[in-house]
């Protein structure tokens, strides 16, 4: 059977002048599956992001993108200020050459999936709120039907009742499509409730820390669960290293589950041991 495609980052490194900013950075992202790249401000998170999206040149390393149809969703909207909402949903399908007829019933079928009402998507940006905008920028990613999500914070600004509307169209549609999707987060709780693999990177130049498995379906996953876990990750002695928070008494190391409440049926945790770590954040080394 054809395992389907897969997003392929190896050995991946970048700098900006003679700044390095990723270090020797691998993963992959298969089909109907959710990565999360986790970790501190300026880590290199977006940039591997942006890497992955074509956005930057790749000048160390490598990525394989098996994806026919890619789309981006950003922490700003990034909503065209002269199209109506409806139109701002149909770019994409514009750009493919969908006639006008068809891309406006995709549009007004989206839009009211997303809770937008007839008036709402005759609208421009700046008569819409900050919600509303962040409702028709996911819409206008989903639009084209990408087979792969690439996902850069797009609900840090929201509040918890929309995210979590949010995070069920999200989780529904990789479901339903059984698309990748490759994430950006600073929040482990969202890593959590949203990903099937946590990947924690260390402070500039970013490097892959510690990886977390999470096996319950992202839609079992409820807000106890969620948190438990998420809880649980934190104690992790290679995370707190990472965020430079302190350790805490009898933090885990190697096994992220040991003070988390974690079932083994349900989490998996591989981290690097202490005997392979170097000190963090200058000289960690790439563990998978």
């Amino acid at each position: 059977m054809n395992p389907g495609p897969s997003l392929v980052v190896h050995d991946l490194s970048h700098a900006f002048a003679r700044r390095e900013v990723v270090a020797g950075v691998g993963f992959e992202v298969e089909a109907g599956r959710a990565v999360a790249l986790v970790g501190p401000s300026g880590c290199g998170k977006s940039t591997v992001l942006n890497l992955c999206a074509g956005l930057l040149r790749v000048r160390e390393g490598s990525i394989e993108n098996g994806y026919a149809n890619p789309a981006c969703m950003f922490q700003e909207p990034r909503l065209l200020p002269w199209k109506s909402a409806l139109d701002n949903v149909a770019l994409g399908l514009k750009a493919i050459g969908m006639a006008r007829d068809e891309r406006h019933a995709r549009a007004h079928a989206l839009a009211r999936r997303f809770g937008l009402s007839a008036e709402d998507v005759d609208k421009f940006p700046h008569e819409l709120s900050g919600g509303m905008r962040s409702r028709i920028a996911l819409a206008r990613a989903l639009a084209i039907e990408p087979d792969l999500l690439l996902l850069d914070e797009p609900f840090s600004a929201l509040d918890v009742g929309l995210k979590e509307e949010l995070y069920g169209l999200l989780v529904a549609y990789r479901v339903e499509r059984d698309a990748g999707v490759l994430m950006i987060t600073h929040d482990l709780a969202e890593a959590v409730r949203l990903s099937d693999r946590i990947l924690v990177m260390t402070p500039s130049p970013g490097r892959i820390a510690a990886r977390f498995d999470l096996a319950l379906p992202a839609s079992q996953r409820d807000d106890a669960w969620v948190y438990r876990h998420a809880a649980g990750i934190l104690q992790s002695r290679t995370v707190r290293e990472c965020f430079g928070l302190p350790p805490v008494a009898a933090a885990p190391d190697g096994d992220a589950s040991a003070n988390g409440g974690f079932a083994p049926s349900e989490v998996s945790v591989r981290e690097r041991t202490s005997a392979e770590r170097v000190a963090l954040p200058a000289h960690a080394r790439c563990g998978a």
